[in-house]
Parts: C-alpha cells; structure tokens; sequence
C-alpha cells in the first residue's frame, strides 16, 4: 500500500472512530460527570499505549520534549474535558458539527504561526465546508430550543488546541514515530488525570451499580479506540500528509455523528443532510489534485 493509499485509509477509519466518540461520551455520562468521564479517558487511554509504546519512549529526545508537552495539553489533556462538558450541555452530533471548525483553525494557524503556504482551491474548500457547518449548526438550534449552545463554545476552543496540536506535530515532531509522540504524550498526562479523578471524589464513592458500570464500559471503549489507537493512526496521517488534509477528518466525523444521533433519537432534518453533502465538497475541494 502506497502513501497516498495509506493516508485515506487513515482518513477513513478515524472518521468511523472519531464520529462515533460522541454517542459514545454521551452514554458515559448518564453513570460518570463529566470532569469524571475526562479523566478515566486520558487514563485508560495512557495504561493503554504506555503497555504497547513504553519502548518507543527511548526515541524521544530532550529537544523534543517542550514540543511534546505542548501537544498533550492541546491535542489531549484540554479537548478532552472541554468536549467532556460541551457534550453534556448540547446533542453528541451538534458537538461533532461544531469540530468542523479545525480544519478552518489549522488553515489560519498554519499560516500566520507556522508559515505554511496554503494553495487558493484549499482555502475555498475550507469555506465550503464551514458554511455546510454553519448550516447544520443553525438547524440544530432551530430543532433543539431547549438545550444550552453557550457550551458550543468549548467545542471551539477545543478545534483550536486541535489546530494548534497537528501545526506542531508537522513541523516539529516530524522525525519521531506515531507512538513514540503518542506515548509521550499519555508519560506525561497519566499522572496528571489520577489527580484530577482522585479530586472528584470518583474513589469514595466507588459502587458499581449496572449504570456505572455500563458507563466505565462505554469510557474504555472510546479511550482504547477513540483515542489511543485512533491518536497513533492520526499522527501517522499527520506525518504522510499536509496538515490540512490530516484535519479534514473533522469534516466527515459528523456524518457518523450524526448517523449514531438519529439513532438516539437526537433530531435531523433535510438541510442537515444536504449540508453534510456540502461539507464533503469542501472536503473534495481541499484535497484534490491539480
């Protein structure tokens, strides 16, 4: 299988992933808080690949480790709480929506911070995609009067930690391995996640009723796939392709998003549909060749 292969079949399998993370943050949250859920994700998710990465640790090097740093508190440590909160306020598909706003952030980061150069039929295609968004977003509201949409805007500051983190891995992490920046990542923030967990009193009240329980099932699940192997899979597509290209997945996470939606009965209408159809254009738009 060849780069170009390779690189759309992560781009596919992270959208299967990623878009079925918010049915499943949804479901954790009916046992644990949401601080709660965000914890026992970095947690699991850190055993995890500490257990199948500890010996790519030794690739690390000392200049690489400020770059590390910045990229689990951006990629992981923050978003996680900040979509932990944003799904218990508003539907597990509005929040998918609302994480289309990384591929625009990354354009608009990498080039004023990191100085990529950014072809013009990208830049289109990004807009394309952002007012298929737009549109979903709108009818969301229209069809949800009830639920809280100040909590969308800790999906947005999350797509920014989001932006930030793939513009650092490209430039600066680009001689490192998937796992070792992974597995570096999880070193530092494992600790970290015990303390925040230990803090919510998550231990003193340790009873496994089948609810909390269900919801630990539902957590291990998505730190497992959704961001332990899913986090080895992207940084891989981030290292074949343009940046631009490896945050594009954020546009094709809400069709699956969505899809698990209806089937929680979470409400979709027509337009929503139409304009998942034009948020792939801007996908098309943003990835095809000369």
């Amino acid at each position: 299988m060849n780069n170009q292969q390779k690189k759309w079949l992560y781009l596919s399998v992270l959208s299967v992933v990623w878009g079925s993370s918010f049915i499943l943050m949804k479901k954790a949250l009916i046992g644990l808080t949401p601080i709660q859920m965000g914890a026992l994700r970095i947690l699991i998710a850190g055993l995890f690949l500490l257990l199948i990465g500890f010996k790519s640790l030794k690739k690390i090097q000392k200049k690489h480790y400020k770059h590390i740093v910045s990229t689990a508190l951006l990629g992981t440590f923050f978003p996680v709480f900040l979509f932990a909160y944003a799904v218990n306020g508003i539907d597990s598909s509005i929040a998918s929506i609302l994480n289309s706003l990384t591929p625009f952030n990354t354009f608009i980061i990498g080039a004023l911070a990191f100085g990529f150069t950014f072809k013009k039929r990208q830049f289109i295609g990004i807009v394309i995609g952002l007012v298929g968004t737009v549109i979903l977003i709108l009818k969301g509201a229209d069809l949800n009067p009830n639920q809280n949409y100040w909590f969308s805007i800790l999906v947005v500051i999350a797509s920014i930690g989001y932006a930030l983190n793939v513009n650092i891995v490209k430039k600066y992490l680009y001689d490192l391995n998937a796992l070792s920046i992974v597995a570096g990542n999880f070193l530092l923030l494992v600790i970290p996640a015990f303390i925040v967990l230990f803090f919510t009193g998550f231990f003193n009240s340790l009873e496994f009723t089948p609810t909390r329980f269900t919801s630990l099932g539902y957590i291990s699940i998505l730190a497992v796939f959704g961001t332990g192997i899913a986090k080895i899979f992207y940084n891989k597509m981030v290292h074949l392709a343009s940046p631009i290209f490896a945050s594009s997945v954020t546009y094709l996470i809400p069709i699956v998003a969505v899809f698990w939606g209806i089937l929680d009965d979470e409400k979709l209408s027509l337009i929503q549909l139409l304009a998942g159809a034009v948020i792939l254009i801007g996908v098309y738009l943003v990835n095809k060749k000369r």
